[in-house]
């Protein structure tokens, strides 16, 4: 059993002890310190807070309790359903909210669930307001309100046509072009929300589609994970040549990952990629990702002119950078498409219709696109933690290891060597330190990985 609290929320896996796990106490403990810290940073407000959930088993009772407490604090909660990540978060702008709370743990399988916390902006808390949060969780120095005094409840499920109308309504995307190349695709989304608002978003588009996992039930047919190895299933599907891509989202969609016409991956690193080039090609300027991110983007970017910038992994730090250097798009190389003209925030609809926009204007297949791009191969390793794993000493002794190649410390140790480069960092989300690698080849990328994964074993023994 597990409870996390990071840059990412508080995520664990449902049941057993308070304090390891996401529970019903532990969840109205974050909850009542979530709303005592908006109350104390958004004094005159509008006293409201937005939930909404993806289809995860677990979510109807977190909501439960979460929504509860949030009334139990004087706060209006605006409830509005089953609803992706980057909805929640442009309806807690939509509605003037003073924050939100999204009820997910994103690609973590189906016995986790999360609450990720959102400012009055709809976007993540930064690094600080999520300490604050956590140490008012730690005091448990609560107040609640008495009984004329406490919130009220309403629910709103309009939100993801309005979320289909701002993406629709965006200047780069090119809804007659999609409409008149009749694409047909194939959509994995995975038994959660994006069964419930993609079709809506392609009939919209014109796009015929047939989905596989369409129903919101939250029994996730396989690890939720949009990466290959989770993915054999949809790409069986494409090898028959009845479509023109497959699309795959994550259970909450803000992540996004495409299969070419012949059942081969797109590359999920390649999402953010492919997209940001048809942007640059229409607007000058910067991009952003993360450190474990290709180095395409950095290719792509400085082809058309533009500047790239590495931030350290995690939403927050992502658009937090692209502000500063005003990027243009962004994102991670998980697939996560960040596109300020629509909001701070990874959207995989964003993301769907701008890649429709590219397909549809440049006529050709997917496979065809994909060649276009430099070609990188990234090794993505993991290695779980044990009681006794000491990540700090292992990060100094990478960092001792390499002294002598160009070494970045912002988030764990990334190695960057002239033609290579190898990350290794703890997550945010999991037990686990993650090991990412990129190199000409898959198979120099995962040699350079188990590298570094070999110090680490060495380490724990």
């Amino acid at each position: 059993m597990t409870l996390i609290k990071s840059i990412s929320g508080i995520r664990g896996t449902i049941g057993g002890h308070t304090g390891d796990t996401l529970n019903p106490l532990d969840i109205v403990k974050f909850t009542t310190a979530y709303a005592t810290f908006i109350r104390r940073s958004t004094p005159s407000g509008s006293n409201k807070i937005v939930v909404g959930r993806d289809a995860r088993i677990s979510g109807e009772m977190v909501k439960n309790i979460v929504c509860g407490t949030l009334m139990g604090m004087g706060y209006d909660v605006v409830n509005i359903g089953l609803a992706t990540t980057p909805t929640t978060e442009l309806a807690v702008r939509m509605t003037g909210a003073d924050g939100g709370i999204i009820i997910t743990a994103s690609h973590n399988p189906r016995q986790w669930n999360a609450l990720k916390l959102l400012n009055r902006e709809g976007e993540f808390l930064t690094k600080a307001d999520g300490n604050e949060v956590l140490g008012i969780a730690e005091k448990e120095d609560f107040e609640y309100s008495d009984v004329d005094h406490l919130g009220h409840y309403v629910e709103d499920n309009t939100f993801n046509d309005r979320h289909i109308d701002a993406v629709l309504g965006l200047k780069l995307v090119d809804v007659e072009a999609i409409k008149k190349a009749k694409f047909h695709v194939c959509v994995d989304s995975i038994n959660s929300v994006g069964g419930i608002i993609l079709p809506r978003l392609l009939d919209r588009l014109g796009v015929t589609y047939k989905f596989l996992n369409g129903e919101a039930n939250g029994d996730f047919a396989h690890n939720p994970e949009p990466l290959e190895k989770n993915l054999h299933g949809i790409m069986d599907e494409l090898k028959g040549g009845a479509y023109d891509l497959g699309i795959v989202v994550d259970p909450d969609v803000d992540r996004l990952a495409f299969i070419c016409e012949n059942g081969r991956m797109f590359g999920e690193e390649y999402t953010l990629v492919s997209v940001a080039d048809y942007v640059l090609s229409h607007t000058s300027g910067n991009t952003v990702s993360n450190l474990s991110s290709t180095r395409a983007l950095r290719d792509v970017t400085e082809r058309h002119g533009g500047h790239y910038t590495a931030a350290a992994v995690g939403e927050v730090n992502v658009t937090t950078k692209m502000k500063e250097v005003h990027a243009v798009i962004g994102g991670e190389g998980n697939g996560g498409v960040i596109y300020p003209e629509s909001h701070y925030g990874r959207d995989a609809l964003v993301g769907i219709a701008l890649f429709l926009s590219s397909l549809a204007q440049k006529g050709c297949k997917v496979s065809e696109l994909r060649a276009t791009f430099p070609n990188y191969f990234i090794a993505k390793n993991r290695i779980d933690l044990t009681p006794s794993t000491d990540v700090d000493a292992i990060l100094v002794k990478v960092k001792e290891m390499y002294k002598d190649q160009q070494v970045n410390d912002i988030d764990g140790v990334k190695i960057d060597f002239p033609d290579k480069w190898v990350h290794l960092r703890k997550s945010n989300t999991e037990p686990i330190i993650r090991v990412y690698s990129e190199a000409s080849t898959m198979e120099e990328a995962d040699a350079l990985g188990k590298t570094l994964m070999q110090v680490v074993y060495d380490m724990q023994k």
